[in-house]
């Protein structure tokens, strides 16, 4: 009866395998599913977007806008906005990381005190900092 009990243990085992087996082969391969890698998002510097990276030319780094900088809002014009510009600063250099433009502006001033300018951007501390192109304002920050 041992023996029996046995053999048919064995014997199922043995089929399921070979059914398991079967199963297998006759299946097509299909091609393995490419998972999105969170991070895997590096721009030309090495900087991952989806962790809130940039590039910053004046630091020349990869940082995160949002932390150590000054946020600058769009002058009143009756608009809403959803978005926010940014400023840092290092030394007689303010980089401008605007909301409207691609790439980030470096602004440079003569000494403390004085406004920060390249070309016809204007960043004045005033009441906080004022952002002026030409002669429109147009973004405030404190």
């Amino acid at each position: 009866m041992k023996k029996m009990f046995l053999f048919l243990v064995v014997a199922s085992a043995i089929s399921c395998g070979k059914k398991v087996s079967q199963e297998n082969i006759s299946k097509t391969p299909q091609e393995p599913q490419k998972e999105a890698v969170v991070g895997g998002d590096s721009d030309s510097h090495g900087c991952k977007g989806s962790a809130g990276y940039t590039w910053s030319a004046l630091k020349k780094e990869c940082i995160r806008i949002f932390e150590n900088s000054t946020r600058l809002d769009h002058a009143e014009d009756g608009k809403t906005y959803t978005t926010a510009s940014y400023v840092i600063f290092d030394g007689n250099k303010a980089e401008l990381f605007l909301d409207t433009q691609k790439e980030s502006i470096i602004l440079e001033r003569k000494s403390e005190g004085d406004s920060w300018i390249k070309g016809d951007w204007q960043l004045i501390p005033w009441k906080g900092y004022v952002l002026k192109k030409g002669k429109d304002i147009l973004y405030t920050g404190q």
